[in-house]
């Protein structure tokens, strides 16, 4: 069996750990994604799912992020997911993206809504690997409102029943989803909620099953996540110590 890792990582927009968006110079922006690239280039991971990036963004330095952390690392293969569009002066475009070492057969973007800032969704993919179809889920959650994370679950699982009943047949295994997931401080609201709910497909575990992953300085809380299927085994998952974001990156290894 092929093993494979996967990194799942909120970049927050690559303004490091400045808390406020729009502040960060294009040179301190540029320097910040080299150092993500060289953190994924030490953590070697076949698959990168990467929330909060931008395509072009007057915010974020005005110039594409993903092709970006492309050209400064060894990925053949990227796709974006942006689910938030805005144009004229205060121009922006941003969303989740995905980084492969392995072709993008397929890829689908579902946005939650319509608004033009702090909009959320998915990015859906399914990548060859070695003839094998693996099918992943780019998730980013509603961060302030229960009610909005749940409302955006029940989409997502009406959108893989439909994607199972056409695709099923060709996935090697159900799909991985993982992402940022904005679990409330007091409570696993949205990871909880979806674990059961994917049952009806297979058995998911559910990984870190330990570990805090915001802030990143002093983590207090566990927002990022990835949901494994039955068919991927033999997994070891590590939060990555980082100072690059406020969120710190998940690392998985599986075969499957």
């Amino acid at each position: 069996m092929p093993r494979l890792r996967l990194v799942t990582f909120n970049i927050a927009h690559g303004r490091g750990l400045n808390p406020i968006q729009g502040t960060t110079s294009q040179g301190k922006l540029r320097s910040n994604l080299r150092r993500i690239a060289t953190l994924l280039e030490r953590l070697a991971p076949d698959v990168v799912a990467l929330q909060e990036i931008d395509e072009r963004s007057r915010w974020a330095g005005n110039f594409d992020h993903l092709d970006y952390l492309r050209v400064h690392t060894r990925f053949s293969h990227t796709v974006f997911g942006i689910n938030n569009r805005r144009s004229g002066l205060l121009n922006l475009s941003y969303g989740n993206a995905i980084l492969s070492r392995y072709p993008i057969r397929a890829a689908e973007t579902v946005v939650f809504g319509q608004r033009q800032l702090g909009e959320k969704g998915f990015l859906y993919v399914e990548l060859d690997v070695g003839g094998r179809c693996l099918p992943i889920v780019n998730l980013h959650l509603h961060f302030g409102s229960r009610t909005q994370r749940l409302q955006q679950l029940e989409r997502l699982l009406e959108w893989l029943k439909e994607k199972h009943k056409l695709h099923a047949a060709n996935w090697a295994v159900p799909p991985i989803i993982c992402g940022d997931f904005n679990n409330p401080g007091t409570r696993d609201d949205a990871t909880a909620t979806l674990l059961s709910h994917l049952s009806e497909y297979c058995e998911y575990a559910l990984h870190p099953a330990l570990g805090l992953t915001f802030p990143s300085p002093l983590p207090q809380r566990a927002l990022d996540f990835i949901f494994l299927p039955t068919g991927c085994a033999m997994a070891r998952c590590e939060v990555v110590r980082s100072m690059l974001s406020d969120h710190l990156p998940v690392a998985i290894d599986f075969e499957f």
